[in-house]
């Protein structure tokens, strides 16, 4: 008989360390959007001052995964999508700043797209202090709330 509670006790610390792990999966998100928002600023502005190829040859030539991926593929598709784990005021700041994106002479655009290089970073950075405060916030709390199970077990 205390094997049994053993099995469910562990069983049930480990569903719910799943499920905080799960909760934090939103920040993990975030983060990952905005690491690679920057990085293709960065490459963009690059672009702009040196190759100056077409927007739909840049877009193809560096690889991006997750949600900014399905982003950039909404936007080649001519449309907009934006993942869940944005508010709507990111949502919005996105959207201006995908409309910008292939509008107007290259100075107009390296003003433009340097002015949010800050912004970016700003965000970028947030993010990443966020998830990871968040991340194990949630993963602590879901531990305990394995280990009120436990109890109620035991």
């Amino acid at each position: 008989m205390l094997w049994l509670k053993v099995v469910l006790a562990g069983a049930a610390v480990a569903f719910c360390v799943l499920l905080g792990y799960l909760a934090a999966n939103k920040y993990r998100s975030r983060k990952a959007f905005y690491a690679q928002f920057y990085l293709f600023n960065e490459r963009y502005l690059s672009e702009l001052g040196y190759a100056r190829r077409p927007l739909p040859q840049f877009l193809a030539a560096y690889p991006y995964t997750g949600d900014f991926q399905r982003t950039l593929a909404a936007f080649s598709a001519h449309g907009m999508s934006f993942p869940a784990c944005l508010t709507q005021e990111e949502k919005k700041e996105c959207e201006d700043y995908f409309g910008m994106l292939g509008r107007g002479d290259a100075h107009t655009q390296s003003g433009y797209f340097g002015a949010r290089r800050a912004a970016l970073a700003e965000r970028k950075d947030k993010s990443k202090k966020e998830a990871e405060e968040r991340g194990t916030l949630y993963l602590k709390l879901g531990l305990l709330a394995g280990l009120a199970f436990v109890i109620l077990i035991i």
